[in-house]
């Protein structure tokens, strides 16, 4: 009597991939960008091996040279910081023009836009100071946030963001984004919201990369606590409430089953970002594989990236955006 075995489909990769339950895309992976003023400038981030920081012109050459690319994140950078963040919503500041530029180069390209404040504050954190006479702890004046964040997600939909994505973390911050830029005719202009942002130890090279550490304090009392399930599906649900397009759980790796819970009670485009941590920690580990290093590396990566997906999220955030669309083409 013949007993049935599942190794049968597992004897070569032909089989494999035929069988293969779980399938990344093209249209799965979202490729974040940092980019600076000036001209002419490609500079690597130290802390994120690989990933590097543009100029606008830098930014449209290296574009075009990737192949498959179906939507973008990108975040901007200033020497101009100050506590209000002044700067964020500037015409001329790098996002905006980086948006005008990537849009008008590449019409079929979705642009997507962060929107937050850390990198425009003088004191790193995603939002206003709460001005309190005679008292020391400094607060952030959520109210206050709202207005800027508002005044940011405009200058980004007239640059000619398709999708802007607020991320400071403030309470309501989906429905003054959404009903600010309905008031000014952008009603067309979706928002990808950083839902079920955690206050997570895995963001290190990515503030670096943003210069935008906080002075003082942490973020605790904005981003979500990391035991808190629960409340990551109340975040997400206000906000689907409040506007959202498509939603965020961030980090991904540590947090499947928040994306896994997400996508089975919410019908909604559910988008995951692999953070810098997590690329971080995969890049020293390649590292020490000696001339196995790049081959380590892609099996590591298409199986993070790929758990990620089987979790439940539509969408991917990744710096190895570049190289997995060449893997998987």
């Amino acid at each position: 009597m013949s007993t049935t075995t599942l190794r049968r489909l597992r004897k070569n990769d032909f089989l494999r991939n035929w069988v293969s339950q779980t399938q990344l895309k093209s249209k799965d992976i979202i490729m974040p960008f940092f980019v600076v003023e000036g001209k002419n400038k490609k500079e690597p981030i130290a802390k994120m091996a690989g990933v590097n920081h543009f100029s606008v012109d830098r930014l449209i050459k290296e574009i075009s040279k990737i192949k498959n690319l179906n939507s973008i994140l990108l975040f901007g950078l200033s020497s101009k910081k100050d506590n209000k963040a002044t700067f964020a919503y500037r015409k001329d500041a790098p996002l905006q023009k980086a948006i005008r530029a990537v849009k008008k180069e590449f019409k079929d390209l979705i642009v997507i836009s962060d929107v937050c404040l850390c990198a425009y504050t003088s004191h790193g954190h995603c939002g206003i100071i709460k001005e309190t006479k005679g008292k020391k702890h400094k607060e952030i004046d959520n109210d206050a946030t709202l207005k800027v964040l508002a005044k940011v997600a405009l200058s980004h939909a007239e640059a000619g963001s398709d999708l802007v994505a607020p991320s400071a973390m403030m309470d309501g911050q989906v429905k003054a984004i959404r009903t600010y830029l309905d008031s000014y005719g952008f009603n067309n202009t979706g928002i990808m919201a950083y839902s079920a942002k955690f206050a997570s130890n895995f963001y290190g090279p990515f503030r670096s990369a943003l210069k935008s550490t906080p002075s003082f304090g942490d973020r605790k009392t904005y981003q979500m606590d990391f035991r808190n399930p629960q409340e990551a599906l109340r975040e997400i649900k206000k906000d689907i409430a409040e506007g959202a397009d498509i939603v965020m759980v961030k980090p991904a790796l540590a947090y499947l089953d928040i994306i896994y819970q997400a996508k089975k009670n919410f019908k909604v485009p559910l988008a995951a970002y692999s953070v810098s941590g997590e690329y971080s920690m995969i890049k020293a580990y390649s590292r020490q594989s000696g001339s196995k290093a790049i081959e380590v590396e892609k099996d590591l990566v298409l199986e993070t990236i790929t758990s990620i997906k089987r979790s439940g999220a539509d969408f991917i955030i990744t710096y190895w955006a570049k190289e997995i669309l060449k893997w998987i083409k």
